[in-house]
């Protein structure tokens, strides 16, 4: 137990310790209250789920297990360790302040004596791997650093190298006195066989007299709790606050129906002055919690196609410098003070943003659920609606999409052209069809996705499904538009979309594009839109595990690109594998597949804006050639043009590709010449 002037002495520097680290945690806050609706809001259902998230490292386990692993270990003792802390403590003020069972305090002891030694090598293993053995982090690839331009590489160096090495030493010294002082109360007494760590250690303090024991015992109580008080206030300042700040951004996430999903800006609200976010505190608040939650482990770039094929996008990069912002201006943003820098000024370039394919690998890679695609969403709304820049190539897009509803600009008039010589209901001539088939731009006006048409059409009349199109009703989701940061062409757009399907109310709609897929089932819903939507590969599925479709078995060797917005967006992954299971095909699975697989190139709008080389779609299109598959497999009118664009320029023997729906009307036995007369 510690003396008077001890406990005096101690309670002097616990009272300044709070008081300092009160200051830096509520400037956190009145940082991230800064931000832009939606307001952050808890509930009991997120909170459980960040608990378990943050406990078992979930979204860590995804990439690199040993180092995982290691930062787990580390992580588990942590928490025991606020436990350990409180309990040393009371120990300090009270002699004998707890009458715990036996067994209880036996396992106690052995629990920390074990997670001090885990902690320990974990700290000393990480600290290795920083600065000796670095890893494929952003400090160790100045290269590309110096490519992307985006990170202030000296700051970045002192402040990432300076933060490890204060908090890797702090934990070394904190744990390290803890387990020293526990090592001399062995020594005082006898070898407890439930501390073996620390009994191990205990003959080092051999032959010292009880006053001496005594002496350290004290000295390593106060290294072990001193060194807390003089921490704690500093760790809101460091990029290790992403700890604590992990679990609150859990917790406090919107729910949304997919990751990709974004919130609409309502324009008849004559308060609402900022549209998208051109400054730090014009991003939503979860956003700018994101800024103190990354964890700089570079996963997100890892993942990133724009960033792996050479373009000047770094997520990572990203949020670093967000957060690097933040604490150079957090008395001035606490305050209240307007940024004078944009965020394109210092986070990110302008090719940066408009290079995203808003595929959303970085949001499902990250462990803490960060999103760095909302982030460039919402600077794309910024210049697109308070600047009026975006790339050169959207304006062709964009005015199809006014003047024509399709970014195609291709007359309104000519969106049935597909069907001309076939036998396709309409809406009117059909009213209570059992499913409306959304046709989407592509199969309407691009005469590869047209195909696609076609085969679905052959798959629904042969297996008699009663279904309909809305055909001149019909308009560009506005899908395109949303993810180029053009809003309000976007809410034309689904507007007068969600009227008609209001006043259709079908039972089901199908369609063949993920992209149209995901606006009509998860942001339409959030603008009074509420639709079962089902893509053409579940529907197929449905259909041949309810024998309506007599499919021809053919050995064929297959491999399916998953697309982003069907797969990791929607979780769609198994129904399109069904599918093409059907057919008697092998599947070779790519390494970068379902949830993990990688980008086509034309999300974000990016299918409208001319990609520099290397292009994302041949990296693709190269890992899908090299499975060995005789054919590529998809469920994407976008994919499906990329991807045939890559093999245009590929080796004359290399793998065709097709849409599933081609796949299976190809092997549809006896009904070519139903089809035909159909026609």
């Amino acid at each position: 137990m510690l003396t008077l002037t001890e406990k005096v002495l101690f309670g002097l520097a616990l009272v300044f310790s709070v008081y300092g680290t009160s200051l830096g945690f509520s400037t956190v806050v009145r940082i991230i209250r800064r931000g832009q609706s939606p307001a952050l809001t808890l509930s009991w259902k997120r909170s459980i789920h960040a608990i378990a998230a943050w406990m078992t490292m979930g979204g860590m386990w995804k990439t690199r297990p040993i180092v995982t692993l290691i930062h787990t270990a580390l992580a588990w003792g942590f928490v025991i360790y606020l436990l350990v802390n409180v309990f040393d403590l009371i120990r300090g003020y009270v002699d004998y302040p707890f009458a715990f069972p036996e067994w209880l305090s036996q396992g106690y002891r052995l629990s920390v004596d074990l997670a001090s030694g885990a902690v320990l090598v974990a700290m000393l293993l990480l600290l290795l791997r920083r600065f000796v053995f670095s890893g494929r982090n952003v400090l160790s690839h100045r290269d590309d650093i110096l490519r992307i331009k985006e990170v202030h590489i000296s700051f970045l160096h002192l402040t990432v190298s300076r933060d490890s090495l204060i908090v890797g030493v702090f934990i070394l010294f904190h744990v390290g006195f803890r387990l020293l002082g526990e090592s001399v109360l062995v020594q005082m007494s006898e070898p407890d066989p439930w501390q073996p760590l620390a009994s191990t250690i205990s003959p080092v303090w051999a032959g010292l007299g009880s006053e001496t024991l005594n002496i350290w015992h004290h000295i390593c109580w106060w290294g072990a709790l001193g060194l807390i008080l003089g921490f704690v206030p500093y760790f809101p300042y460091t990029k290790h606050l992403h700890f604590i700040m992990a679990g609150f951004n859990f917790a406090t996430q919107s729910p949304r129906s997919s990751p990709g999903a974004l919130d609409p800006i309502d324009f008849e609200d004559e308060s609402n002055e900022v549209f998208g976010a051109l400054t730090f505190e014009q991003l939503p608040q979860s956003s700018i919690i994101d800024t103190f939650s990354c964890i700089m482990c570079n996963r997100c770039q890892d993942v990133c196609p724009a960033y792996e094929t050479g373009k000047e996008l770094s997520p990572a990069a990203l949020e670093i410098n967000k957060r690097y912002f933040a604490n150079g201006n957090m008395c001035s943003l606490a305050s209240g003070n307007a940024s004078t820098e944009e965020l394109t000024d210092y986070a990110i370039t302008q090719n940066a943003v408009w290079a995203c394919t808003a595929c959303g690998a970085c949001t499902e890679i990250c462990p803490v659920g960060n999103a760095p695609m909302q982030d460039i969403l919402h600077i794309r709304r910024g210049l697109v609606l308070m600047k009026d820049e975006y790339p050169e190539a959207l304006e062709a897009t964009y005015q199809g999409m006014e003047r024509n509803s399709n970014p195609w600009n291709i007359s309104a008039s000519e969106r049935m052209s597909w069907a001309d010589g076939y036998q396709v209901p309409t809406i009117e001539e059909n009213p209570d069809a059992d499913l409306l088939w959304w046709i989407g731009c592509a199969p309407s006006y691009d005469h590869r996705a047209q195909k696609t048409a076609h085969a679905l059409l052959k798959i629904l009349q042969m297996a008699n499904v009663s279904f309909a199109v809305l055909g001149s009703l019909e308009c560009c989701t506005g899908d395109s538009a949303r993810r180029s940061g053009n809003e309000y062409l976007f809410s034309e757009l689904a507007t007068n979309n969600i009227s008609t399907l209001n006043e259709v109310n079908p039972k089901r709609i199908l369609t063949s594009c993920p992209h149209c897929m995901h606006v009509l089932l998860n942001e339409y819903s959030s603008m009074g839109g509420h639709y079962e939507v089902i893509h053409h590969s579940e529907f197929i599925s449905e259909l041949a595990e309810q024998k309506r479709l007599p499919i021809e078995i053919l050995d064929e060797d297959i491999t399916f690109h998953d697309p982003c917005y069907l797969g990791r967006q929607n979780g769609i992954v198994e129904a399109p594998r069904e599918a093409l299971k059907t057919t008697g095909a092998q599947l070779t699975e790519m390494p970068r597949s379902k949830k993990n697989s990688f980008c086509c190139g034309a999300g974000g709008a990016q299918m409208w804006v001319e990609e520099p080389t290397p292009r994302i779609n041949e990296n693709r299109y190269q890992e899908a050639s090299e499975t060995g598959a005789s054919t590529i497999a998809t469920g994407c009118p976008f994919c499906l043009t990329m991807l045939t664009d890559a093999e245009t320029r590929a080796p004359s023997d290399s793998p065709p590709v097709k849409d599933i729906a081609e796949i299976i009307a190809d092997r549809l036995s006896d009904s070519r010449d139903a089809f035909t007369q159909s026609c």
